[in-house]
């Protein structure tokens, strides 16, 4: 007679824990994407330079459109509106933002951008061109 003390069994693949390791694999890498993806600005026609550089990515780019619309983010601000948001951000003085404007844009209305943004508190201000 054949005594066990073990009881012998085959081993088998559980799947629910490899589901929960693809999920968080999936999350992982839609965050790392996410932040990958730069902020889109609108089609504008950027002045040139022979003295452009890539700077980093700003928190913010504000585009200036041809009748004056400031934009970000897709949406409208005034300029109140913008110094408002710019200033309710964690530490404006940290903030790097990049004005964008059309090449057709009047410098006053630059001017008043870059003005806004400065009340605000920021002081970190690139400006978008194209290079030659």
């Amino acid at each position: 007679m054949e005594r066990r003390y073990f009881e012998q069994r085959k081993g088998r693949v559980e799947i629910i824990p490899m589901i929960d390791i693809m999920l968080f694999l999936l999350v992982f890498f839609i965050m790392i994407t996410i932040q990958m993806i730069p902020d889109k600005g609108l089609n504008l026609q950027l002045p040139a330079s022979s003295q452009a550089k890539m700077l980093p990515h700003p928190h913010y780019t504000i585009n200036i459109e041809k009748d004056g619309t400031v934009t970000v983010k897709g949406r409208h601000y005034t300029l109140a509106g913008l110094r408002q948001m710019l200033a309710s951000d964690k530490d404006p003085s940290k903030t790097q933002i990049t004005i964008a404007a059309d090449k057709a844009v009047p410098f006053q209305d630059f001017i008043h951008v870059m003005d806004a943004c400065q009340k605000a508190g920021v002081s970190d201000i690139g400006i978008a061109a194209k290079p030659r």
